[in-house]
């Protein structure tokens, strides 16, 4: 058995959209004041590096990240190489075998730089929500800062997700992972009127 990380480390120069919080960590009490411990502090945005969306984030009467069930983020998925497009709809995946599978994860490499917010990135279709929703796929992944074009203001992809209750994983790390089949494990932390969390997604091989 193998576990791949495909989490972003947080760190203080890790990228977050434009005029979001930046991520921060510092310790508030030090084991030398306090005799004892030290102790952080941490402050970030709850779309900061690997993270998933609640309803709520572009929807306010949706969900909140402690309405969402927890098998939405943990089970059997496949990764999916898309590299070279602008937009990932159903003819990237129409032909691949999904049976079995509840999570679809989307390997771009289109963010070049993971130091740098990228200024463009594919989107996902509108229309392949319905598809993957026929297919009983539950949650997809992108390794990109969000499923919309970054201009967008009608996030069609994110409503169209939700409307087909498929949930969104995005800001994973996929450049050294196989396209294939693996387990995914990506809960986020019980934030009650959470809009999103950070995750710790990792991928389970159980073939090597």
């Amino acid at each position: 058995m193998k576990i791949i990380d495909i989490s972003q480390p947080l760190h203080s120069g890790i990228p977050v959209w434009p005029g979001d919080t930046p991520f921060s960590f510092s310790l508030n009490w030090t084991k030398e004041d306090t005799g004892s411990v030290n102790v952080g502090q941490i402050t970030m945005s709850s779309h900061t590096g690997t993270h998933v969306d609640a309803p709520f984030h572009f929807d306010s009467k949706g969900g909140k990240i402690l309405d969402l069930p927890l098998e939405r983020f943990i089970g059997p998925a496949i990764v999916i190489s898309v590299d070279d497009t602008m937009e990932i709809g159903r003819q990237h995946i129409e032909k691949i075998d999904l049976t079995g599978i509840k999570k679809v994860l989307f390997k771009t490499n289109a963010w070049k730089n993971p130091e740098r917010f990228p200024e463009r990135i594919p989107a996902i279709q509108k229309e392949l929500a319905s598809y993957l929703r026929d297919k009983e796929v539950d949650l997809i992944g992108v390794d990109l800062p969000s499923v919309d074009p970054l201009d967008s203001k009608d996030l069609k992809a994110h409503h169209s997700l939700h409307e087909n209750d498929i949930g969104i994983l995005e800001g994973i790390v996929l450049k050294d992972v196989e396209p294939g089949r693996y387990e995914l494990y990506a809960l986020p932390l019980p934030l009650q009127e959470g809009d999103g969390c950070p995750v710790r997604a990792v991928l389970i091989d159980r073939n090597s």
